[in-house]
């Protein structure tokens, strides 16, 4: 529907036409870029208190996931608290059961320094095994780019953030809290070379 409209504009007249557009055919502006929200996140707790010389490489391992997924966050569980997550040290080969974890569920990451002695990077193995915990399996062979490459990838390999796919993958995977609805797998995935 038009509406005409006249101003006066300097002692000249001029029409305006303004177009009313219909309720059901108006489409709402964008909303501004919000910051991440952890208001809808899926929280699962760790425990790294058995990772000994591993404090770093986690830290940073967790952190990369918390960076780049927004519906599940990892957090340090307090002293004496449950964990869904147990990560421990060991002298094997890095393994992980697969999920995704469940808020109240169990998973275990062994991060094991037979890894670190053939010249892979902490970082990326924790990375690496936490992504197990949150429901990714391997994809080797794979390049570097490819967090779930794993060892794959080489010894030169650092990069410990997964890439846009994996991301994708997680983000599915907790949505709306579907991890909560999703059996964990179990399997216990070994990332020998």
């Amino acid at each position: 529907m038009l509406h005409p409209i006249r101003l006066g504009l300097a002692g000249t007249a001029v029409a305006v036409l303004l177009t009313a557009v219909p309720a059901a055919n108006a489409v709402a502006a964008p909303e501004p870029a919000a910051a991440k929200s952890d208001a809808a996140a899926v929280t699962l707790r760790y425990d790294s208190s058995r990772a000994s010389g591993w404090e770093a490489a986690i830290t940073a391992g967790v952190a990369s996931w918390n960076g780049n997924v927004d519906n599940v966050k990892l957090v340090k569980a307090a002293p004496g608290t449950r964990a869904e997550i147990q990560i421990v040290a060991t002298s094997g080969w890095p393994q992980a059961t697969l999920g995704p974890v469940r808020p109240g569920g169990r998973a275990v990451v062994q991060l094991g320094q037979q890894a670190v002695t053939d010249g892979h990077d902490k970082t990326r193995i924790a990375a690496h095994e936490i992504g197990h915990n949150l429901g990714l399996p391997d994809t080797k062979p794979g390049p570097c780019s490819q967090l779930m490459s794993g060892s794959s990838a080489g010894t030169s390999c650092k990069n410990a953030v997964p890439d846009a796919a994996e991301q994708a993958r997680v983000e599915a995977a907790y949505r709306n809290g579907a991890a909560a609805h999703t059996p964990t797998d179990g399997r216990v995935l070994v990332d020998a070379r």
